[in-house]
């Protein structure tokens, strides 16, 4: 039995960086490069026509930069799980990132096969975050616990269980396994229950919801 290879996009005004990645991934048989960008405008069309799996950002690129384009690619209703590779460990650009709805955020100087591991985590819906950058989150996401109380109130109890495993690190497609329905359905609640409660990405969720179990 073969299993179709998560299909990714990579965006970076860099060609050798481009390359090099391209590289790395097709010594993988479960995942294959579907596109390429060296540009914003051109990552948003190419999402639209290829809808990929997992899309690899760079944050700083000339013109429109990643949160820029990570931005409009939400707004344009993209869904692929988008995580940013850069050389900025910066809190404002980690913060940035995850709250206009990046689902993970990498350094450029890892090891090729630390590299090449997380995006595997990433493809299997994993959040690839480092200890440091989800204590950022946690911090800047903090909200008083009133709030959140209200906020959690206003969630159906299938969204609230979504929530729930959302934070537990699951893709939607485990979720679905999970809870007996299609992968559209849960899609649909994830888009929901992120309005609900002002939040962008599901890392923004999960990092969210764990800070309200850790009250």
């Amino acid at each position: 039995m073969t299993t179709e290879a998560a299909s990714i996009m990579l965006v970076d005004d860099h060609p050798l960086l481009r390359k090099g990645l391209k590289q790395l991934i097709a010594m993988e048989d479960d995942m294959t490069v579907v596109a390429e960008a060296s540009n914003g405008p051109d990552a948003l069309e190419l999402a639209a026509e290829h809808d990929p799996d997992l899309i690899v950002l760079d944050l700083n690129m000339h013109g429109m930069d990643g949160i820029e384009t990570l931005k409009k690619l939400r707004d344009s209703g993209v869904t692929s799980r988008i995580i940013m590779l850069t050389v900025s460990d910066a809190d404002d650009d980690v913060v940035a990132a995850i709250t206009n709805g990046a689902d993970g955020y990498l350094l450029k100087d890892m090891e090729p096969e630390l590299l090449l591991e997380q995006i595997h985590r990433a493809v299997t819906g994993k959040m690839v975050l480092s200890e440091a950058i989800t204590e950022i989150l946690a911090t800047a996401l903090r909200q008083p616990t009133q709030s959140a109380t209200s906020q959690l109130s206003t969630l159906t109890n299938r969204e609230h269980e979504i929530l729930s495993l959302i934070a537990k690190g699951m893709s939607n497609k485990v979720i679905a396994r999970e809870l007996d329905i299609s992968d559209g359905t849960v899609k649909v609640h994830v888009k929901h229950l992120l309005k609900k409660l002002g939040l962008r990405s599901r890392v923004e969720a999960a990092v969210w919801m764990v800070n309200q179990q850790g009250e």
